[in-house]
């Protein structure tokens, strides 16, 4: 059930992908709603904000603290929306609770840029300001976890925020939200459940700036709607892993682990293996070997939902390769209706072919021949997204080497998909812009402030004693000076 823009909120029904079958239902917030969201944390800013970075930190970690205490219930709401293994989701749950554990100390120990006297007779520095109020939007492929990646360092800056999480996966970040009023207080984080119409409405809300995480082509929208205002964008990637013929032994394995993990449903995973003539034939056989021992069903979860699997399936209808190589699917009983899709291995095919051109989103790899190192970095780089990227050799200098030269925010070296919230992700080029992780995110949702003061030495009378004028030192932003005797 759907409503218009301004009208009463509508209902949708939630289907479980690992079934096909319906699981119950979530608001579609409307334009009343927005309203009473935005208008709700734009109230709690000035309080959130005036907290000192520790006090809010205290916060923080009062909200991790709750994650972790209900980390069943925050498992048992992820896997109805996303129908991951249980495994895949309590390690994602720990990290929620220690990413807003990392950013509540984090906005304590950041550095400013130079302050001092820097102009002659004048003192300088920079305060750092939260934007405001901050939008922010996120997928379903990590309801919870890229609502942490987005929300934490808003937080920790001081700003206060409206998400919107996906339309099929509302139902942890609507817990995280009730977990927010009593560590963080009310309205410092709200949750917005709804669809697309519900995030256009919310980033032509009066809200400071937006935090969007989706498809290149949500991503641009998002931009448009935005304006002037300030906005950071992850919109997908398409990652290379170039392998060279000295790679570790355990490469293939590596690389099937990676692009199954979430069932592939992840804008960093490997997509497109590039070899060199010597080695190709070695990586179709070995990743066919690894894929072909990785069961959907038993290693692996669903597609989120009917939409993407369709589209999965238009891309590999579209493929022209010559060798398409699936593994097995098996779900368990009564699953059978659920989004699977098995671990595919597609090689000799176009280098314009779809499957590498376009972000797949799935468990498939493609396999692709390059004549040198040179050949192998432009067809790396040949694709518009440039957001994650890995070299597969025991040559320290060559993988040095080449990770300099890859075209992507982030590169591995004989790793994939490794991360912390030490360090920062983010893409460029049609992967969209900002930086999510690391104290680096905060810069994402401050804003710089420079404060500088005359420091002034005023004639201010005679002196009684030497009959000369007085001197006295003041500092003032050009007030009168003090009459003197």
């Amino acid at each position: 059930m759907t409503s218009d823009a301004t009208g009463a909120p509508g209902m949708t029904e939630l289907t479980d992908p690992r079934t096909g079958a319906p699981r119950g239902s979530a608001v579609l917030s409307r334009l009343p709603e927005v309203r009473t969201a935005v208008a709700g944390a734009r109230a709690a800013l000035p309080g959130w904000s005036a907290l000192t970075p520790k006090e809010r930190g205290r916060r923080l970690d009062r909200l991790a603290g709750l994650v972790e205490e209900h980390a069943a219930e925050y498992t048992a709401r992820e896997r109805a929306g996303t129908g991951k293994p249980e495994a895949e989701t309590t390690g994602e749950i720990e990290q929620v609770a220690d990413l807003f554990r990392f950013f509540a100390t984090a906005a304590r120990t950041r550095t400013a840029p130079a302050a001092g006297l820097l102009v002659a007779g004048h003192e300088s520095w920079v305060r750092w300001e939260p934007v405001g109020v901050v939008a922010v939007v996120v997928p379903w492929n990590y309801p919870l976890l890229m609502a942490a990646w987005r929300c934490a360092p808003a937080l920790a800056a001081g700003n206060t925020v409206v998400a919107k999480p996906a339309e099929t996966t509302p139902d942890s970040l609507e817990l995280l939200a009730e977990h927010a009023v009593s560590a963080l207080g009310a309205d410092v984080l709200r949750c917005l459940p709804g669809d697309r119409e519900t995030g256009r409405l919310l980033v032509e809300s009066p809200v400071d700036m937006v935090a969007f995480t989706g498809s290149g082509r949500a991503g641009a929208d998002v931009a448009a709607r935005a304006g002037t205002r300030r906005v950071s964008l992850e919109l997908g990637g398409n990652a290379p892993a170039i392998v060279l013929p000295d790679a570790p032994a355990d490469t293939w394995e590596s690389l099937a682990d990676a692009v199954t993990y979430n069932a592939g449903q992840s804008c960093a995973a490997p997509a497109r293996v590039i070899t060199l003539p010597e080695n190709y034939e070695a990586a179709v056989a070995g990743l066919a070997a690894a894929l072909g021992s990785r069961v959907a069903g038993r290693d692996f979860g669903p597609l989120n939902n009917p939409d993407q699997a369709d589209r999965y399936d238009r891309l590999v209808a579209a493929s022209e390769a010559k060798r398409n190589i699936v593994a097995d699917v098996a779900p368990a009983p009564a699953e059978e209706a659920g989004h699977w899709r098995p671990a595919r291995l597609l090689a000799d095919l176009p280098d314009d072919d779809p499957a590498i051109t376009e972000e797949v989103f799935g468990p498939l790899l493609t396999v692709q021949r390059a004549d040198g190192l040179d050949a192998a970095l432009a067809l790396a780089n040949g694709v518009p997204q440039a957001l994650a990227a890995s070299v597969w050799t025991t040559d320290l200098t060559t993988g040095l080497e080449l990770t300099a030269a890859l075209d992507a925010g982030e590169t591995w070296l004989n790793c994939h998909l490794v991360q912390t919230a030490e360090l920062p992700h983010g893409g460029r080029g049609a992967s969209g812009h900002g930086t999510d992780l690391s104290t680096l995110a905060l810069q994402e949702y401050q804003r710089p402030k420079t404060v500088t003061v005359r420091l002034g030495r005023r004639d201010q009378g005679v002196s009684p004693v030497s009959g000369g004028r007085r001197r006295e030192w003041r500092v003032d932003g050009g007030a009168d000076p003090v009459p003197g005797p």
